[in-house]
């Protein structure tokens, strides 16, 4: 390229979006979740519209949900950004592009026939399999989705699914996204949203394998052993617990060694917080409608 010139077309810069696309090519486990879906494909043609596979509407449907798009805005960033037509498979200017009705009639069809609890299911498994995930240790953990308390919309009603919630003296408006996360890989198993006031211990045994022996979380899951959905195979649960630590006296054997424990609790705790970095400064769940 000549000195000076702006030729954009052939930069080698290797863009955020890109890169990230690159891995998730590698990392999903694409035929199996397409013989997931292609069932429930509609057959005998689109009527009269531009087909477009099952793994090209998946590939579009997840570019939606990593980059907060809706799907007029997911249609005109396949016919903007090249690094999504490739991704998707659609590399060609000329080729057709999914509408942004294509693409809510793929989402419908997931939701219809419940096929994101059975993707979910499906990677866990091919996970498993691969021995990323050991099952011997859950860390849980929740933190709060902020959304418009406002009633300055078209029902003129506040979101009913939301709720209040505390944390330390600050009330926020929004939902909670529970998660529990494999101790040994860090890698989110299990995942439930709820209202915002929801208290986190109650969930906590929703968010388990069922055949970890430790399962580790901070003060407020304390107590989740004794609730009535508890799992009793699980011997070791351990809340971390920050109070107990600024109690000790440090100069004392038994309080050195309590404060140590606790430091050992928070290290191995501190790496669900990995998860919700990524739902919210990578996918934009800091506040969202």
């Amino acid at each position: 390229m000549k000195k000076g010139s702006l030729g954009l077309s052939n930069t080698v810069k290797r863009m955020r979006k890109r890169e990230f696309l690159d891995a998730m090519q590698l990392v999903v486990p694409w035929a199996e979740l397409v013989s997931l879906i292609e069932p429930y494909a509609p057959e005998g043609g689109r009527s009269g519209l531009e087909p477009f596979s099952v793994q090209t509407l998946l590939r579009i449907h997840l570019m939606q949900q990593w980059f907060k798009l809706s799907d007029q805005a997911m249609e005109e960033a396949l016919h903007e950004v090249p690094a999504f037509r490739d991704f998707t498979g659609l590399s060609h200017r000329d080729e057709s592009i999914p509408s942004e009705s294509s693409i809510l009639r793929f989402r419908h069809r997931l939701e219809r026939h419940k096929l994101a609890d059975q993707i979910h299911t499906t990677l866990n498994a091919l996970l498993q399999a691969k021995g990323p995930q050991l099952k011997a240790g859950t860390m849980v953990d929740a933190t709060l989705i902020v959304v418009p308390s406002s009633a300055h919309n078209q029902s003129g009603e506040r979101d009913p699914e939301m709720r209040q919630s505390k944390k330390g003296n600050q009330w926020y408006f929004g939902m909670k996204a529970h998660i529990g996360v494999d101790a040994d890989s860090g890698l989110v198993h299990s995942v439930r949203g709820t209202s915002g006031n929801v208290n986190d211990v109650v969930e906590a045994n929703s968010l388990l394998y069922w055949q970890e022996t430790d399962a580790f979380g901070d003060a407020g899951y304390q107590g989740m052993d004794r609730r009535p959905n508890a799992n009793k195979n699980c011997a070791g649960m351990w809340p971390c617990a920050p109070g107990l630590r600024r109690a000790q006296d440090n100069d004392k054997p038994v309080d050195a060694l309590i404060d140590q424990l606790e430091r050992t609790k928070a290290s191995i705790r501190a790496r669900v917080e990995h998860p919700f970095r990524v739902l919210k400064q990578q996918f934009g769940y800091v506040k969202v409608r």
